[in-house]
């Protein structure tokens, strides 16, 4: 696999550069060719003066591209507006080819349906670049679709753009197919020989606090915990809605969690509803954090994942990387992020208005994120690595301010919410024997009655425990034995409801105990009483040796309430003792 990188800055340049190219497609093993065209000149007319170039000076290749927000070119952003880069695949076993589709919000999912279907088709296929028009789209649909391709197919790309952020024109073309506003080019490669390895790096870090999306419709986020969205930014970091709301959080995009995946999310504008437009597609009942981002936390991050694609050895690196990153940046420091891979192999890509890259088979739409796609054919060729972890970057040694403050809020967050916490299980926690107390059990015990009716298929019991004689344990062995007699029986408790599930134990009052089996029938309930029972009387104690209790047992009838079922096991425990205690009774 060999790539070149060049630009496009005049007819006789760019056919010159391309002469170079075939020259050397003669002189080597040349599979098969193809030309990617990232540019910041919207006009059609311009992609297809170089598109008709490119038919006649390479008839064979393949091409394939994108409107830009800007250009990556051996690593740096490039001042050229246009830059194309040509990648040669030389092993036999390789195979490429090129789909394109118009793309809307209401064809997406049929577009995946025909790509799945063509892959389904060529097996060969194990991976897909792709660059689309997505501005003003909800991607879940496509998304969701190209989540069920095969598993082993990886996919990754880029949403096009264009230069003026505020400029909804943008656009696709590929070889064959022509230029389209609202298009999807797809790149399919694979072959035994072919070797990708893909990743992101954010670099911006999420803070402690958590807030749950209680309302969103596409990429409009309404509400956060209940209340208006930019009350987040509002309060915490005192942002104001004014036209500097963008540039002003550019450095606190949202992180929202997505199957173990922090996925960045960046506010774009405020409504007059002090809802947000977010710059993609927010998920109601997900659970998004805070974000921060500082050039050298950023860095720091380069330098650690950047190490894992030096490692694989790639011959070719493509980079996707959000134009909310350079704005973040600046053009004089962006390619800071990138310029280390083109030490690795020849790196080239642009700014998107998207990343898109599929992880354990679920593809995801990213923003302010940098995909990073290494490429190689054949085995890795044993060469000198580059060690991202020696590379100076600037002061990157140095721990700035911001991480020390970020780590002294985040410890006193951890420890609060701790605190909390243990408030919290207080409320709901008998002292001595660290099981519920009364008015937790019996909580519990109302919550499952009410959904009884609808949930037939798991049938309640439950079973109430009585220390058999306890009062003769603490006039003659004092109250600290009874203690450890009462605690016994709790730990025996905690540990049976730990094997049964749907199950949640209590202390009734002094000692008596409350066992509610949310999933266990009558018969089985009956079981789990008897095998308590059984082990407590084992129990040993240093003082009054040992000791025994009556346990009663019964199911919930639909329909009834907690006082009449709490009523019945009570008359069944009262049986028991009656009966000569230490034995089960149940009561139907």
């Amino acid at each position: 696999m060999k790539q070149f990188n060049l630009v496009y800055n005049s007819d006789a340049a760019f056919k010159k550069e391309l002469g170079k190219i075939r020259g050397w497609c003669h002189s080597h093993t040349a599979n098969t060719v193809v030309f990617r065209i990232y540019t910041q000149d919207v006009s059609q007319e311009h992609i297809e003066h170089l598109c008709k170039i490119l038919d006649k000076e390479m008839p064979d290749a393949l091409y394939f591209g994108c409107t830009s927000n800007a250009n990556i070119l051996d690593g740096v952003l490039t001042k050229a507006q246009t830059v194309v880069t040509c990648t040669v695949y030389e092993f036999e076993s390789t195979k490429v080819a090129m789909l394109q589709f118009p793309f809307t919000e209401e064809n997406c999912r049929e577009d995946v349906r025909q790509l799945a279907a063509y892959c389904e088709a060529n097996p060969w296929v194990s991976a897909i670049e792709m660059v689309a028009t997505i501005m003003d789209m909800s991607m879940k649909g496509f998304c969701d679709e190209m989540s069920k391709l095969r598993e082993d197919i990886q996919v990754f790309g880029g949403g096009a753009f264009n230069p003026d952020m505020d400029d909804e024109r943008a656009g696709v073309f590929s070889k064959g197919n022509g230029f389209l506003e609202h298009g999807i080019v797809f790149l399919l490669v694979g072959g035994r020989d072919v070797h990708i390895y893909s990743m992101f790096i954010a670099g911006w870090k999420p803070l402690q606090r958590r807030f749950r999306i209680t309302r969103a419709d596409k990429e409009v986020l309404h509400e956060l915990d209940g209340k208006p969205a930019f009350d987040v930014y509002q309060r915490y970091l005192n942002i104001e809605k004014n036209d500097k709301f963008f540039s002003n959080t550019l450095e606190f995009p949202l992180f929202m969690e997505h199957d173990g995946i922090d996925i960045l999310r960046c506010p774009l504008s405020v409504n007059e509803d002090d809802s947000l437009v977010m710059s993609s597609d927010m998920e109601e009942n997900a659970f998004v954090r805070l974000a921060y981002g500082d050039p050298e936390t950023i860095l720091r991050s380069i330098r650690q994942d950047g190490q894992k694609v030096a490692d694989f050895g790639p011959e070719i690196i493509l980079t996707f990387s959000c134009a909310v990153r350079r704005a973040f940046w600046g053009d004089v420091n962006i390619s800071k992020e990138t310029e280390l891979f083109s030490s690795v192999a020849p790196t080239a890509g642009f700014y998107t208005h998207g990343e898109f890259l599929r992880m354990n088979g679920d593809m995801l739409n990213f923003n302010v994120t940098l995909v990073v796609v290494a490429m190689r054919e054949g085995d890795s060729v044993e060469q000198e690595r580059v060690n991202f972890y020696d590379t100076k970057l600037d002061n990157l040694e140095k721990i700035p301010m911001i991480w020390r403050f970020v780590s002294f809020i985040e410890a006193a967050t951890t420890e609060l919410e701790e605190m909390n916490r243990k408030i919290a299980l207080t409320a709901i926690t008998d002292g001595l024997t660290r099981l519920y107390n009364r008015a937790e059990i019996e909580r519990r015990i109302r919550e499952r009655i009410e959904t009884l009716e609808e949930d037939e298929e798991h049938p309640v019991s439950l079973v109430m425990l009585d220390i058999d004689n306890f009062k003769k344990v603490n006039d003659i062995y004092g109250h600290k034995e009874g203690d450890n007699v009462i605690i016994a029986l709790a730990d025996i408790l905690r540990e049976v409801s730990a094997e049964v599930p749907g199950s949640s134990v209590g202390r009734w009052g002094g000692e008596e105990f409350m066992m509610l089996l949310g999933e266990t029938g009558v018969d089985e309930a009956k079981q789990i009483a008897e095998r308590i029972r059984q082990r407590f009387s084992e129990k040993q104690f240093p003082l009054c040796k040992t000791q025994t209790a009556s346990v009663g047992v019964t199911g919930a009838h639909s329909g009834e309430n907690t006082d009449t079922l709490c009523n019945r096991v009570d008359q069944a425990l009262y049986a028991a003792k009656e009966e000569g205690k230490n034995r089960v009774v149940r009561f139907d």
